[in-house]
């Protein structure tokens, strides 16, 4: 069988559904490749790189339509496109399927089974396959870049002989995919970032990359949380009101915002009002990662650049994926690549659509002249989903300070119970044991409570912990030697000594390994 890629016709897309890479692989599944001439020209692969990989390279779309049993593509078809496809035949391409009703009648009518890549099911087992967490990965990346052409500053603070420079405040509205690669960006950059999300279980994810999770001080229904597959659900009026008020108390500090919110089959929810643009800073800049889809920006228009009325620039481009064309279609080739691998199960390049496939299934939204979308939900749940209904509610900072009062008086309380039975130890021991024994006693009992507390001090940043503990053991028997050096016994001060001297050797001996260590990995 034969699989084709097409030259994308949107005046915006850059991208390639096959690259020389993704080629070379699907040939190993054995099919033969096709690719239409400058298909891959906007995302730097050349006509002469396809044809060192074995790609056949054709003059028309025509003649991919025509020969080929599977096309490969970005956006959604258009019409003539479909119309250039026979019965039983596969197109895999981003559809849309809720938005674009018409175009799947017509797949249906003419009989073609389409694979859309952005239906593919959020389980482990297809996160090979996730052309949409690969596009938004891309596009939160992207995002931060075009903040930083159109802010005049720094991210990261400096000291300069000129002045200080202040860092950048970047503010992340949605922490999925894309907002989570804006918060590693932006982070990386020494920008000091800040994460909203409705999701609070997204919290610790936010704070292990650098960034200050907004907690929202709100108690009731509707917060929102993570629905099937992951994505966030629709919020309550109340929970959205005190979301917007938390949003206008930061808007007058924060720089840069980035918004990535979308709730599936919905337009984009308004988040980023007017009033909001009119508070913040000139300069500062907005980036509308959901503006396809409406925008979270109140000021957003699609495919546009606009500065308000106090100088604040609200971007609003629906292609980032297409701005880094190269790395972007290598991500959605092999995506497409990995989908071909679970159609070809016996690698003999025939294509076996298993529509019992968990992954098969979902993504398939036209199959055999029938509509199968919106799909059953799959027999495995989405980790996202799981986790939701695990979920524990975020504690308000004042229920952390009673939980941690709470520890504190239980730590306090054992500490004095452990603290009068060793007493009672000791005044029972001290009543009838000689006083040879006690002063032997109070020394090993001295020599545990500072070895202790020496062990648990010692700085690992100026020694390996393995000798930062050894060395911490040797101190005591250092301590207990000494202490029994001033003893009348021969034998006693004999057996002090000698522990005093090999201790010390440990000790010596376990520095200089040490700095031996350390020198290795300095660079010279």
């Amino acid at each position: 069988m034969r699989i084709g890629a097409v030259r994308e016709r949107h005046d915006l897309e850059a991208r390639v559904g096959m690259t020389p890479d993704s080629a070379i692989q699907l040939q190993k599944l054995g099919y033969a490749c096709l690719i239409e001439t400058g298909a891959g020209m906007r995302a730097g692969f050349t006509d002469e790189s396809y044809l060192a990989a074995g790609v056949s390279v054709v003059a028309e779309s025509q003649e991919i339509y025509a020969q080929a049993d599977v096309v490969a593509k970005v956006r959604p078809p258009l019409p003539n496109e479909i119309e250039g496809l026979t019965p039983g035949k596969t197109l895999i391409s981003f559809f849309h399927p809720a938005q674009n009703g018409g175009l799947l009648e017509q797949a249906r009518a003419k009989g073609v089974n389409v694979i859309a890549m952005d239906m593919v099911p959020r389980i482990s087992r297809a996160q090979k396959m996730d052309a949409l967490s690969s596009m938004a990965n891309v596009a939160g990346y992207r995002a931060v870049i075009e903040a930083g052409n159109n802010f005049g500053r720094f991210f990261t603070g400096q000291v300069t002989a000129a002045g200080k420079v202040p860092p950048a405040k970047v503010l992340v509205i949605g922490a999925g995919v894309a907002g989570l690669a804006a918060i590693g960006t932006a982070t990386a950059l020494g920008a000091i970032t800040y994460a909203f999300d409705v999701r609070p279980e997204v919290a610790e994810q936010i704070e292990s990359m650098g960034a200050e999770f907004v907690f929202l001080d709100f108690k009731g229904e509707g917060q929102g949380g993570a629905a099937t597959g992951g994505y966030a659900a629709p919020s309550s009026p109340e929970f959205r009101e005190k979301q917007l008020a938390k949003f206008r108390e930061l808007a007058q500090q924060i720089d840069i915002v980035i918004t990535t919110a979308l709730i599936p089959g919905r337009d984009a929810p308004k988040l980023w009002l007017s009033d909001m643009v009119a508070a913040m800073k000139p300069g500062s800049v907005i980036v509308d990662l959901a503006a396809e889809r409406g925008g979270n920006c109140e000021l957003t228009v699609a495919d546009q650049k606009i500065i308000s009325d106090n100088g604040v620039t609200v971007i609003g481009y629906t292609d980032f994926p297409s701005r880094m064309a190269a790395q972007s279609s290598a991500l959605y080739a092999t995506n497409i690549r990995h989908m071909m691998a679970d159609l070809t199960p016996a690698r003999d390049g025939k294509l076996v659509h298993n529509m019992e496939d968990d992954v098969i299934r979902g993504a398939t939204v036209a199959f055999e002249g029938a509509i199968t979308c919106p799909p059953p939900p799959p027999k495995v749940q989405a980790i996202a989903a799981q986790k939701t209904q695990e979920k524990v509610k975020e504690p308000t900072p004042g229920e952390k300070r009673s939980k941690e009062a709470a520890a504190f008086r239980r730590q306090t309380r054992s500490q004095a119970i452990l603290l009068a039975a060793a007493t009672s130890v000791l005044l029972l021991v001290g009543a009838y044991a000689p006083a040879s024994f006690m002063s032997h006693f109070m020394v090993f009992v001295l020599a545990c409570f500072v070895g202790f507390q020496v062990i648990w001090n010692v700085s690992h940043s100026l020694h390996t912990p393995l000798m930062a503990v050894t060395n911490a053991v040797s101190g005591i028997v250092i301590l207990g030697a000494l202490l029994q050096i001033g003893s009348g016994d021969w034998l006693v001060v004999m057996l002090a000594a000698l522990s005093v001297l090999i201790a010390t050797i440990n000790v010596v001996g376990g520095f200089l390994v040490t700095r031996r260590m350390l020198a290795m990995f300095q660079k010279a």
